[in-house]
């Protein structure tokens, strides 16, 4: 198992590598660009009216939390890609797609859909996936693992907030 990225290793392979690098966090940030598209004023105004948990963190804090975590998704994506080729890596790499197409139909659900519970539904599977990600990750880069914990940790707690929110506006 490798620890550090094998393009960093060999010269002629940085430039193929920073390109990567730039592709994942093109990935990413159009994951959250898509998801800020979909939590427009019209929604904000429906968001707003929203009974919400006791627990609910203040607006503020969810920008630069996803902020860092789109950068650890990145990051950790881009690891696993450096890593030699073969059926772990490839399983990695579908399961960080996967967990990204789920992260970006929460906020279309919820947000732009008005759909607490679908994106409780999806929410789930994001939960399921991001974990699932970090256990092939972690056969192929055990650093790349590691990034994404605080993503599921967040994830588990969007879970969380996403089912109080569905109970209180029954």
């Amino acid at each position: 198992m490798q620890t550090e990225p094998l393009a960093l290793k060999s010269p002629s392979l940085r430039v193929e590598s920073a390109a990567a690098l730039a592709v994942f966090s093109a990935l990413s940030a159009g994951a959250a660009a898509m998801g800020a598209v979909a939590t427009n004023g019209a929604t904000q105004r429906w968001y707003r009216r929203l009974k919400k948990p006791s627990f609910q963190p203040p607006r503020a804090v969810f920008g630069p939390v996803w902020t860092v975590l789109y950068g650890l998704i990145a990051v950790s994506g881009w690891r696993v890609w450096n890593q030699p080729a073969g059926i772990a890596r490839s399983r990695a790499l579908s399961l960080w797609a996967v967990q990204l197409g789920f992260n970006t139909a929460w906020s279309w659900l919820f947000f732009g859909k008005h759909r607490p519970r679908s994106a409780l539904a999806d929410v789930t599977a994001l939960m399921l996936s991001v974990g699932a990600y970090m256990a092939a990750a972690r056969k192929v880069d055990r650093p790349a693992a590691a990034l994404v914990a605080p993503y599921l940790g967040w994830v588990c707690f969007a879970s969380l907030l996403n089912e109080e929110l569905v109970r209180l506006n029954r």
